[in-house]
C-alpha cells in the first residue's frame, strides 16, 4: 500500500499503526492536492528529508505530548489528593520556561466540602497583551476506581496496564492544555494574546473546585475553553442542573421477634416513600406537567442486625434537570413522600418515625448560544484539524456550569477518553493529540480569533 493510493479518496486522515510503515504518531495529511506526512519519527519506509513537508499551525510534537500524558496519568490524584499531580504539573511547567511568580494557587481546598491537600492552580502566560484574554482549563483529580492506574500504549489506545480505571477523565484534558502551554512557550509567549490557565480540584464530587475558584486570581476572561471527556468534536455549550438530597429517616427500636409491634421501621419508612415516589413518576426520567428531570435514590444505609427493628436509615439522592424550578418541584416532592410515610406507619400505641432532609445545589444549568464567541472559536479550531464540530447540551454537570456562574462563559471539548468511570476506560491516542492540537491553536495562532 503507498501513501498516494492511501489518500487517493479522502481530504484529511489519519493512520494509527503501521499500514504505510509509519511510526504510530506520525500523520498523513492532504493539502494542495499532494498527499504529505507531518511525523516525529523517520522510518525506513519514510526516510527524514520526506517528514515534516507540511508543519501545519496546529501541529504539536505528538511523542512528547503522549509521554506527557502518561506521566501524570500514572500519579494517584483522587478527589482531594491532587497535591502530587500539581507538583508534577508545576516542574513540567518550570522545565518549559513558566516562571515560578506565573503559577499560583488559590486555596481553594479550604472552603471546598471536603478539605483537601490542594487548591486550583492557576497559569498566566503575560503574552502581548492584546485581547481576546483566553482561559484554558481542565481538573486534576480522578474517580477512586482510578487509583493506582499504570497507563500502557496498546496499539492506538492507552489503557491501564492494572486492574484499575485509566484516569484519562480529566488527565487528558491536563496533557492537552499542558502540551498547548509549552507549544507556545516553544514559539514565543509574546507573539500572541495573554492567557490564563487553570487546573481544577475535586471535580468528581461535585465540582468543588470550580464551585470555590477564586475568580479575582483568574482575572478578566474573554474566551473560555474547558477540557473534558468526550470525543474531540463535540462542544458542550451547556449543562443540566444538579441539586444532591441527604435523607436521615428515624424509627422506634424493637425486638423483631418478641416485640415487633413496639418498633417502627426505618427500613419501610424508606421503602414505602421510594415505591411512592416510582409509582408517581418521580424516580428515574420525571416527565410531569411538559417539564423534564431525572431523580434517583443511590445510596441507602442503615441496621445492624436482623432482630432488631431498624430505627435509623441514611439516603443519599439527586435531582437533575436543565429548568430549576422543575429540579426544586422533584426536590420537593420527595421530601414530602418521606414526610408523609413517616407519618403514616407506625407502631401499636400509635408512634411514628421521623424525617431530617437536607439538599444543596451542586450545579446551576447554563446554555451557550451558538454565536457565542467561545462557541465560534472552539468550532473553528475543530475545523482547523479537519473535523466537523456539532453542539451538544449535556445531562451532566461540567466544570463550566460553575465557571459560567463566576462569569466565565466556556465550551467544554473531550479529549478522547472513552468508557470513563470504569474499570475499561481507554484513551483514543489520535484523538487526544487532536485535543493537543485544538487546545494550542486556540492559544496560539486561534487567540486572535473572535
Amino acid at each position: 500500500m503507498n501513501l498516494e493510493g492511501c489518500l487517493a479518496n479522502g481530504n484529511r486522515g489519519q493512520f494509527w499503526g503501521r499500514a504505510l510503515g509509519l511510526d504510530s504518531f506520525s500523520t498523513v495529511v492532504w493539502a494542495a492536492g499532494k498527499g504529505v506526512v507531518v511525523c516525529g519519527t523517520p522510518t525506513d519506509a519514510l526516510p527524514k528529508d520526506e517528514c515534516n513537508l507540511l508543519m501545519t499551525k496546529t501541529e504539536v510534537n505528538t511523542e512528547d505530548a503522549l509521554a506527557r500524558f502518561l506521566v501524570i496519568t500514572e500519579i494517584p490524584g483522587r478527589s482531594g489528593e491532587e497535591a502530587d499531580v500539581a507538583a508534577k504539573i508545576v516542574s513540567l511547567l518550570g522545565e518549559a520556561g513558566v516562571q515560578d511568580s506565573q503559577i499560583i494557587f488559590d486555596g481553594a481546598e479550604t472552603r471546598t466540602r471536603i478539605k483537601g491537600n490542594c487548591g486550583n492552580m492557576i497559569v498566566t502566560l503575560p503574552g502581548n497583551g492584546s485581547a481576546p484574554r483566553t482561559l484554558l482549563s481542565a481538573h486534576m483529580d480522578t474517580v477512586p476506581i482510578c487509583v493506582g492506574s499504570q497507563p500502557v500504549v496498546d496499539g492506538d489506545e492507552v489503557r491501564s496496564g492494572a486492574s484499575t480505571g485509566l484516569g484519562a477523565d480529566d488527565r487528558g484534558g491536563c496533557g492537552a492544555i499542558l502540551t498547548a502551554i509549552i507549544e507556545r512557550l516553544r514559539r514565543g509567549d509574546e507573539n500572541f494574546p495573554s492567557a490564563v490557565i487553570s487546573f481544577l480540584i475535586q471535580e468528581e464530587i461535585g465540582l468543588e473546585g470550580a464551585r470555590n475558584l477564586d475568580i479575582d486570581k483568574v482575572g478578566q476572561v474573554d474566551r473560555a475553553f474547558n477540557f473534558d471527556g468526550g470525543t474531540v468534536e463535540k462542544l458542550t455549550t451547556g449543562a443540566i442542573g444538579g441539586e444532591r438530597i441527604n435523607i436521615r429517616v428515624t424509627g422506634i427500636p424493637a425486638h423483631a421477634g418478641v416485640a415487633p409491634e413496639q418498633g417502627v421501621s426505618a427500613i419501610v419508612i424508606a421503602a414505602r416513600a421510594i415505591a411512592d415516589l416510582d409509582s408517581r413518576g418521580w424516580l428515574g426520567k420525571v416527565v410531569q406537567d411538559g417539564e423534564m428531570g431525572t431523580a434517583n435514590v443511590g445510596v441507602i444505609e442503615g441496621g445492624e442486625a436482623t432482630n432488631v427493628i431498624t430505627p435509623e436509615v441514611k439516603l443519599r439522592a439527586e435531582s437533575r434537570s436543565h429548568n430549576s424550578e422543575f429540579r426544586t418541584r422533584i426536590v420537593s416532592e420527595i421530601r414530602a413522600a418521606f414526610e408523609k410515610a413517616a407519618a403514616e406507619v407506625t407502631n401499636e400505641d400509635g408512634k411514628s418515625g421521623g424525617v431530617e432532609f437536607d439538599s444543596h445545589v451542586d450545579y446551576e444549568s447554563f446554555r451557550l448560544p451558538d454565536d457565542h464567541p467561545s462557541v465560534v472559536a472552539a468550532a473553528g479550531a475543530v475545523q482547523e484539524i479537519g473535523r466537523e464540530p456539532f453542539c451538544e447540551v449535556s445531562n451532566g454537570g461540567v466544570d463550566a456550569n460553575w465557571l459560567f456562574r463566576h462569569g466565565i462563559e466556556a465550551v467544554t471539548l473531550g479529549c478522547g477518553q472513552r468508557n470513563i468511570h470504569t474499570a475499561d476506560e481507554r484513551l483514543v491516542i489520535h484523538d487526544y493529540l487532536d485535543a493537543c492540537r485544538i487546545a494550542t491553536w486556540l492559544i496560539t495562532d486561534g487567540a486572535g480569533d473572535g
